[in-house]
């Protein structure tokens, strides 16, 4: 079986740096007062459709109310301005072009001491004024993921019990930051919350075993709007990742099974076809398949 999910001709990411102090001039701070390997290519599409930046009053701003994390949050309403940088590229362009957006975002945070909060992961970037300047390699792992956790209230968790998880379905996780690569968002659906930890260890694994066959297939069909892969992923090791329609027979790797919802928003991740058990019995055995 194969799956198929639309890719965007562009995405845009956005990333809001809260500070009490305005910079006075943000044409002096980029890319003049940036660091790093991001620098040259922010000088190119600073000014252009490609790169906006904005300065608010905090009572102004229209990401004063979006949807963020505690830290995220409550950092926008703790500062009295909020600068504004957003980057819309071609899907074919990223990781690079957010990758040169977040460096412009850690020029402003140094020139005005702020802290800069991700719209897409609802997060907070590490940063430290003055001495983080952005990677020139990207990785995932470095806070370009960020999670939505729902716990429903229908009625299904019993009294806190280990033993007892199989019976509760209420829990549902969902990443946040993949759509900027042009990567629908992955989700898991009707696991135990107590299974919290382990959902987001296997949609991690999940987008990291994804995102690069993604990222190479959008630089070589850059105007393709839909992509077409198999339903189950395999996961043996970061170094034996592959994605096929087939099973494997002489393996034993960690394997799940990839949906899609009918409008393309998102993939789903359950147990691969013919497991034998409940989604919870196959979260369960995760943690040793990952440790693997």
């Amino acid at each position: 079986m194969k799956i198929t999910y639309p890719v965007p001709a562009e995405t845009t990411s956005v990333f809001v740096v809260a500070a009490d102090r305005r910079p006075v001039d943000l044409d002096a701070v980029v890319p003049w007062r940036m660091s790093g390997p991001h620098r040259r290519a922010a000088s190119r599409v600073i000014g252009t459709p490609r790169l906006d930046l904005r300065v608010f009053p905090a009572a102004q701003s229209p990401w004063r109310r979006t949807s963020l994390g505690d830290e995220g949050r409550a950092a926008l309403h703790a500062a009295r301005h909020h600068v504004v940088v957003t980057a819309t590229a071609p899907v074919a362009e990223q990781p690079e072009a957010a990758q040169v957006a977040r460096a412009v975002a850690r020029g402003v945070a140094d020139a005005c001491r702020g802290v800069i909060v991700d719209v897409l992961t609802g997060g907070v970037v590490p940063h430290r004024t003055g001495y983080q300047a952005e990677p020139g390699e990207f990785r995932l792992e470095d806070d370009w993921l960020g999670w939505s956790t729902d716990i429903g209230s229908d009625g299904s968790c019993p009294p806190w019990d280990p033993a007892g998880s199989g019976a509760c379905t209420c829990l549902t996780v969902a990443t946040r930051g993949l759509r900027r690569f042009g990567l629908p968002e992955i989700t898991l659906e009707g696991a135990a919350c107590a299974h919290g930890l382990c959902t987001v260890s296997v949609l991690r694994t999940v987008a990291r075993s994804l995102l690069p066959g993604h990222l190479a297939w959008s630089a070589a069909s850059p105007e393709t709007r839909c992509r077409t892969i198999g339903e189950h992923l395999w996961i043996g090791g970061a170094e034996s990742v592959r994605v096929s329609g087939a099973a494997d027979p002489g393996r034993r790797p960690f394997r799940v099974r990839l949906g899609s919802r009918a409008d393309g928003s998102c993939l789903s991740v359950g147990p691969p076809s013919g497991f034998a058990g409940t989604l919870n019995d196959w979260l369960c055995r995760t943690p040793a398949l990952l440790a693997a």
